[in-house]
């Protein structure tokens, strides 16, 4: 048995048993054949909570489409309530609406299930059969498979069903994995093996790198299919998943002989700098998937267009190359996009500074009271049976891990931009900002000038015997001196003004100046549900934390306090909406609101957004209007927070905790109440005004008993009230 499908757990069952396949799924509704398919993954002990599981499928169905196109449907997950990696496979005739790029319904369903802490080996049968799923002639011997045994035999390797005469492996016991296909052995990039069709000369290089959030099935079909792509194309091309399944990184010299670079991601690629040099073609690892071919001709284009041709293997690796990536034109990442990426890449570094920093101060508060801030260093005044002296500790530890905010902040904006060669300038840039008191918005600068001033220096064309030291002496040098110019004598000063203005503004922020403030934030916290605008909202109020010193009840406090409660209505908002109206969710929001009470409760907005897919109409003004709602009672009753994340975990922390918690509870009804509402007028509207007649006085009934209401079968309305199909979750 090989190393990849040997069974580490000791059990010698399938990655597949034919108890886990149904050959006619009968549901035409894509919830209900996922409920049916995930009930198979429970009877057979692979997943311990059906509930809990399929919350973790709609998370990631909310992420993005599962559908692949040509007929193919692949909801996956990595779960806490996953024993072990598993597939459970459904074939039906109707087929199933899972938003395929080619609009086809997807009569293969693969559930992938992945526990969350699968060791590699289990990880790379499922990535290998990610692969497979790009081969149609794989996929045709499964829609013509005829019994579950055949199917189980398919995935687990074997390349046609058992002989009829060997019927002595029953129905729903393991199908041996002994010859499961393994991704192969060799590192991307490497020589191939004896024996193997060399590529032409003067063929086209490429290579590639894949990635997805989950890192189970789109990282390994976008590489699958881009290695299809470039063999009809008569290119050559090595790939690097980075997957769960672990990363074998491409070939130093790989990279330097390939023509050009194609980056398949959803995810940010790790040590970009290795492809500075190369023609590169920017993409979502679903383009990776759904169009290989259009990415592999760009790929060429762009190389024409360089006039390059194909780069000898002796070139100068593109690690210390001296020129930058080209990036694509109409398949590129859009720069607003971009620019958004590489700002929030500097706030989720310093994030952990802000939380341990603002907590240590809070709690320096706590125990020492607001006179601390003056306490002399502990370094030689620090007694050990002192609360004054533990406070003073606290305190000063919180203000020392604020000192590297603004760094922190500049110096990962300008490493997302041009990766390790901007990190020195772009750390030296924050520093410089936070000495002239240009704070947050220094860095924002700091970090873009010295991202993009890298960037530009990595295309100049130098000699050989300086190409070496480039990365490491020349570029930071240069660097690090004209943005030390740029911060100290362009615009620092200006900057600094203009921060100390804000800084002004929001602590003398109060009565309607500070509610419309509070408004406003909330507007946007609720607006896109973890978006941009909620993005923009988020790091505004981080950032200004910067600026609160400390000052006990500064503005940018309450900023921070009004941000994370209109953060938090929106799941719990509409949590309580499935506890109070249930028939107006479907029964997957259902399981998704037991689910929003906890996220919202943490401050994880994104806990809305299943609801906002599947009636974004609806769901969207009504979160809007109970964030809004919190966000101006917060600023209005003066509640502070100086940590930027944690929810209801870090109420001690928070300024006058019993209002804070009124205005969270005010949103939370308003939420609930307009997303009532607003359900309630479109199901009159489209059952008419005679069915709304005749169902209201079972409905009233419904709605009093609440929770306690018995359901009938799924699919069927609760007794006594008219039947109505719920929506499926779109998305």
């Amino acid at each position: 048995m090989s190393d990849l499908t040997s069974d580490t757990t000791g059990d010698t069952g399938g990655l597949i048993t034919p108890a886990l396949v149904d050959l006619f799924l009968a549901p035409e509704d894509k919830d209900e054949a996922l409920r049916a398919l995930a009930q198979r993954l429970v009877a057979e002990g692979r997943v311990t909570d059906l509930d809990g599981f399929l919350a973790d499928i709609a998370a990631r169905e909310a992420q993005a489409p599962t559908g692949m196109g040509d007929g193919i449907g692949i909801p996956h997950c990595r779960s806490t309530h996953v024993t072990r990696p598993s597939l459970a496979f459904g074939r039906s005739a109707r087929g199933l609406d899972f938003a395929a790029p080619d609009g086809r319904p997807a009569d293969l369903v693969f559930m992938i299930a992945a526990p969350d802490g699968a060791d590699d080996a289990h990880l790379r049968i499922l990535a290998s059969l990610a692969r497979r799923l790009m081969d149609p002639a794989f996929t045709g011997a499964l829609r013509a498979a005829e019994s579950p045994l055949a199917v189980a035999a398919l995935v687990n390797g074997g390349d046609a069903a058992p002989a009829a005469g060997s019927a002595a492996v029953a129905e729903g016991s393991a199908v041996p994995e002994t010859s499961a296909v393994p991704e192969p052995s060799a590192a991307p990039g490497s020589a191939a093996p004896p024996g193997a069709e060399q590529p032409e000369a003067g063929a086209l290089r490429l290579v590639a790198v894949t990635s997805c959030p989950t890192g189970i099935a789109h990282t390994y079909m976008a590489a699958k299919a881009l290695e299809l792509a470039a063999a009809r194309a008569g290119a050559v091309i090595a790939v690097e998943t980075q997957g769960s399944a672990g990363t074998t990184a491409l070939a130093p010299e790989v990279i330097a002989a390939a023509d050009a670079v194609i980056l398949a991601h959803d995810l940010e690629v790790r040590d970009r700098a290795r492809f500075a040099g190369k023609p590169t073609v920017d993409v979502g690892v679903k383009a990776g998937v759904n169009r290989p071919d259009e990415l592999v001709a760009e790929a060429a284009r762009l190389v024409a267009e360089a006039g390059s041709g194909a780069r000898p293997a002796g070139a100068a690796p593109t690690g210390t190359a001296a020129a930058a990536p080209a990036r694509t034109g109409g398949s590129g990442e859009h720069w607003a996009h971009r620019l958004r990426r590489y700002l929030m890449t500097g706030v989720s570094y310093m994030i952990p500074f802000v939380a341990a920093g603002g907590l240590l101060i809070a709690l320096g508060f706590a125990v020492g009271g607001y006179q601390i801030a003056s306490a002399p260093s502990v370094l030689g005044h620090f007694d050990w049976t002192s609360s004054h002296s533990w406070a003073a500790l606290l305190f000063q530890t919180g203000k020392a891990s604020f000192g590297f905010l603004v760094p922190i902040l500049s110096g990962y904006i300008a490493w997302a931009i041009a990766d390790r060669a901007a990190l020195a300038a772009g750390i030296v840039g924050g520093a410089v900002s936070a000495a002239v008191g240009a704070g947050f918005l220094g860095g924002i600068v700091s970090g873009l000038a010295a991202g993009f001033l890298v960037l530009w220096m990595v295309r100049w064309k130098v000699p050989r015997a300086i190409a070496g030291i480039m990365p490491v002496v020349v570029i930071p040098l240069l660097s690090v001196a004209a943005v030390g110019f740029l911060m100290f004598v362009l615009v620092g000063s200006p900057i600094a003004s203009a921060m100390t203005g804000l800084t002004n503004w929001l602590n003398g922020l109060s009565g309607s100046n500070a509610v419309l403030l509070g408004l406003l934030l909330g507007a946007m916290m609720a607006f896109d549900l973890g978006g941009p605008l909620n993005k923009v909202a988020y790091t505004f109020a981080a950032g200004a934390l910067t600026t609160a010193g400390a000052t006990p009840d500064a503005g940018s406090l309450k900023v921070m306090a009004a941000v994370m409660a209109a953060g938090m209505t929106p799941p719990l908002g509409l949590a309580l909406a499935t506890v109070v109206r249930r028939r107006l969710f479907s029964a997957e929001e259902r399981e998704n609101g037991k689910a929003a009470w906890v996220l919202g409760a943490s401050f994880i907005t994104e806990g809305a957004i299943p609801f906002a897919a599947a009636d974004p109409l609806r769901v969207i003004p009504a979160s809007i209007a109970g964030s809004m709602t919190a966000g101006g009672l917060v600023m209005a009753f003066g509640s502070t927070l100086r940590a930027p994340h944690g929810g209801i975990w870090v109420l001690p922390l928070i300024g006058s905790p019993f209002l804070y918690l009124l205005a969270i509870a005010a949103g939370t009804l308003v939420t609930t109440a307009v997303v009532v509402l607003l359900k309630d007028l479109r199901r009159r509207r489209s059952e008419g005004p005679s069915e709304v007649l005749s169902a209201s006085p079972a409905a009233e009934q419904a709605d009093a008993r609440g929770a306690a209401q018995p359901e009938g079968p799924r699919g069927t309305a609760p007794a006594g009230t008219a039947a109505r199909r719920p929506a499926p979750l779109k998305g």
